[in-house]
């Protein structure tokens, strides 16, 4: 695989597995790439700074202090200057010192200092890849957009068996030409919404529907999976963030709008979550208590934030497209037709929520597509096919613009 012209900040960290990355430099290289190292103390405890510096044929960074390149500022410039900044071994500290956005030495602060992807390679023991600590931190950093390759599953240098083992390095070399390919959407922004909004109606209590968040999470890692810097906004599920994707995680409607209005601007935003249309004009600050014969307590409701009419304004924060979902239960097309009209999006993804359907929870959708040309009905799908479809279609109207 071809990695011609692309450069390539590798930060070799502490732990055994650090041998890997010498044989990790040889593979990228020979792809084509530019290497320059980063060797932190503890890395430096298994490999030579000599050692990298021979096969990178560059100096090798360690110190954070040194005067002559930081004269320069030099860990700025070497976060900014790569395509990609690979963390291999990433041992369990510098995934803590990551999560946590701690600075202390070279290789932390030119990871804090980054504006590019970085992807990190896991290296540890069995049970430290297990403990919560580190399972929270592994959380933190895939919701901010930190792609990760491995562990793999093995024998250990500490004589226990499991999870931890680093990728090998063909392994690292397909996840960092993965993140490197150029797809239709590479320098394009996307905004997806996912799952249902939970309105409280006390501290116990709350409105929500069926929603799994299945779609919005798919056609988020799918538009990503086409170059797209993507944003997920996702209500309360049950499921892992899609890989390569930024994740805000929210309970209400009204966090959710905030949340879209923070990852703006956008090029393109997909709104498939299903927003509670009413919460309660005043939820109960204790539990309502359940009293023998007395009636069931009244709820008052008001409107939520219309987050797709909202993102579907005229104005310079508009996306240049916006993508509605309406699920509906009776005349599917009118009904779709007349929503988007409405909202003012320019497509709207219409989908039967019956329970004939399905498609609510389900992991299959059958979907019609409303644009300003008219409507398309595609074939009953996974949710995933659907995804895929529908980020083409979106690639290829970006496409179609750069032609022009």
């Amino acid at each position: 695989m071809s990695l011609a012209g692309k450069r390539i900040l590798l930060i070799v960290s502490g732990g055994i597995a650090a041998y890997k990355a010498l044989e990790l430099v040889r593979l990228l290289r020979a792809g084509g790439a530019a290497v320059h190292a980063v060797l932190t103390a503890g890395g430096a405890r298994f490999v030579t700074a000599l050692s990298l510096q021979a096969l990178t044929e560059a100096p090798v960074g360690a110190d954070l202090f040194s005067l002559t390149e930081e004269s320069e500022m030099g860990h700025i410039q070497l976060s900014r200057a790569a395509d990609l900044v690979v963390v291999a071994p990433a041992s369990a500290d510098i995934l803590a010192k990551m999560a946590a956005g701690l600075a202390d030495d070279l290789a932390t602060t030119l990871l804090l200092a980054t504006d590019k992807r970085v992807l990190a390679a896991p290296a540890m023991n069995v049970r430290m890849w297990e403990h919560p600590a580190s399972i929270a931190n592994l959380a933190t950093l895939r919701a901010r957009g930190v792609a990760i390759v491995g562990p793999d599953q093995g024998p250990m240098a500490c004589g226990e068996w499991g999870f931890g083992r680093l990728a090998e390095p063909p392994a690292i070399v397909a996840a960092v030409a993965a993140l490197l390919a150029a797809g239709p959407l590479a320098g394009r922004r996307a905004l997806v919404t996912s799952g249902p909004t939970h309105e409280p109606i006390d501290p116990v209590r709350y409105l929500a529907n069926r929603s799994s968040g299945r779609q919005g999470h798919a056609i988020a890692a799918a538009l990503a999976a086409l170059g797209a810097e993507t944003t997920l906004v996702s209500g309360p599920v049950a499921l892992p963030d899609p890989p390569g994707v930024a994740v805000r995680h929210v309970e209400t409607a009204r966090a959710m709008r905030d949340a879209c209005i923070a990852a703006l601007p956008a090029d393109v935003a997909v709104c498939a979550a299903a927003v509670a249309d009413w919460r309660v004009a005043e939820a109960a600050g204790e539990k309502i208590k359940k009293r023998p014969g007395a009636a069931p307590p009244a709820l008052a409701l008001v409107p939520n934030p219309d987050i797709l009419a909202e993102l579907s304004a005229p104005g310079p924060a508009r996306p240049r497209l916006v993508v509605g979902f309406a699920a509906e239960t009776g005349d599917l097309l009118a009904e779709a037709a007349a929503k988007r009209a409405r909202k003012g999006c320019d497509w709207i993804v219409a989908n039967d929520v019956s329970t004939a359907g399905g498609a609510m929870g389900g992991a299959e959708n059958t979907v019609h597509l409303l644009t300003a040309e008219g409507a398309e009905s595609w074939p009953r799908l996974a949710k995933d096919e659907v995804a895929r479809r529908l980020a083409q279609r979106i690639a290829a109207v970006f496409g179609s613009e750069r032609k022009t």
